[in-house]
């Protein structure tokens, strides 16, 4: 009896949870990451300029962040900007003028590109800008960092 109180207890705070959204922050420039959060840490790689890497962690001004590889690192908090980005992980991706598979093409991207993103999403697609001002949609499942 006492596992069944146990078990229905577990169910009900799992029910009252809030669902935990993915928080993705881009970097300002080109930044180093450590494997401590401290700059004294051993410096484990750089990443570009907009950059999109996943938060795990935040302290007063170190950040756990993720990459699109997996790589857990720290960077630190004044080095990641308040726009957001995404990276193209299809091998070339189709930016639509609108969200739809039937509209007309705006560009395509290649793997490894950098979009910022220009507004929510909408369903299954993503509003985009490139670089150069080209806009548009992408396919949600084309792009890491959303």
């Amino acid at each position: 009896m006492r596992a069944h109180r146990l078990f229905a207890l577990i169910l009900a705070g799992a029910a009252c949870a809030p669902a935990m959204a993915l928080d993705f922050r881009s970097t300002a420039g080109p930044a180093i990451l450590y494997d401590t959060p401290s700059a004294q840490g051993k410096r484990v790689f750089v990443v570009s300029a907009g950059s999109p890497l996943e938060v795990i962690v935040t302290l007063e001004k170190w950040v756990k962040v993720r990459d699109r590889e997996g790589h857990l690192a720290w960077i630190e908090r004044s080095a990641l900007a308040d726009g957001q980005t995404v990276v193209v992980t299809a091998e070339r991706a189709v930016v639509h003028q609108q969200a739809a598979t039937d509209a007309p093409k705006s560009f395509e991207a290649s793997r490894g590109v950098i979009l910022n993103v220009s507004g929510p999403a909408t369903g299954t697609w993503l509003p985009v800008r490139h670089a150069d001002g080209d806009r548009g949609f992408i396919r949600r499942v084309d792009v890491w960092g959303h």
